[in-house]
């Protein structure tokens, strides 16, 4: 998955084939002892040669290119890239163990391990060469980064539903402190009150309907003005709690999810 090929072409640029041949002898092509000529970053595989014509204008041509197989070493790029990447990844997994009221912690971690990663892919794209296709190393480098992103973004759902339910919360307080309504309501002539419940009801000729919550009750929804409910499937406060759990889900489902995709990514590497 991560080998390359490095051809080496040998060609007489100015005698064509009819002038001068160029042919491989008989025997393999070998290599002087690899101790001579170790390459740190890459181990050597192999090596082939082959031989092709270019037919031109000015005549044909013998090209003869030997091309050297080269797998990428492991361990510098463990230690470099793989490892920090990692890491970072799982640091970024504290924040949904930190109170989601502690924003300033939460937020400096989230946006310290998203530029980590970042200098990481950097770091990292620098000592490859600048191709356009993307490598083993490119992938696992933007899952990582998907992943720490990720778990920003988590935090910013979060803060952004449980802030909203306390906002509501603090409106709800804040009406109950305040005198109570008075029930009647000015009706115009021609019309009809009917009570229900918290709710009058105010039918007109013309086919047009008002409605007014008394004793300061929440009036965003017509229905939130019945008791039933309170209960419902779909309240708002059913919403919520579900909400405020997302940390607990993500504490499974991040290194779950973190964990299949290596051991995914390795099998691949390693064995396709």
């Amino acid at each position: 998955m991560d080998e390359h090929s490095c051809p080496l072409e040998f060609s007489s640029y100015g005698y064509p084939r009819n002038e001068i041949e160029y042919k491989w002898k008989k025997t393999s092509v070998e290599v002087a002892d690899p101790k001579y000529w170790r390459l740190y970053q890459f181990a050597f595989v192999g090596l082939r040669n082959t031989t092709e014509i270019s037919h031109t204008l000015s005549g044909d041509y013998i090209i003869m290119t030997i091309f050297f197989d080269l797998s990428r070493r492991m361990g510098y790029f463990t230690i470099q890239t793989y490892i920090p990447c990692i890491l970072t990844v799982v640091l970024s997994w504290v924040s949904f163990w930190i109170n989601k009221d502690a924003v300033p912690a939460r937020t400096s971690l989230g946006i310290t391990t998203v530029l980590t990663m970042t200098t990481l892919s950097t770091i990292a794209r620098k000592s490859l060469p600048k191709v356009s296709y993307v490598t083993a190393m490119d992938l696992f480098v933007s899952v990582c980064f998907i992943f720490v992103f990720a778990a920003l973004m988590e935090y910013g759902t979060l803060h952004y539903f449980t802030s909203n339910k306390k906002g509501n919360k603090e409106k709800e307080k804040s009406s109950k402190h305040k005198p109570a309504k008075s029930s009647a309501i000015a009706v115009r002539s021609g019309s009809t009150l009917i009570a229900i419940n918290n709710i009058n009801h105010l039918q007109q000729r013309d086919e047009d309907y008002g409605y007014e919550c008394l004793e300061g009750k929440d009036c965003t929804s017509f229905f939130c003005c019945f008791e039933d409910c309170r209960t419902g499937s779909w309240k708002e406060g059913r919403i919520h709690i579900r909400v405020a759990k997302i940390d607990s889900y993500s504490r499974i489902f991040f290194p779950t999810a973190f964990a299949l995709f290596n051991l995914v990514y390795w099998i691949g590497y390693l064995y396709l």
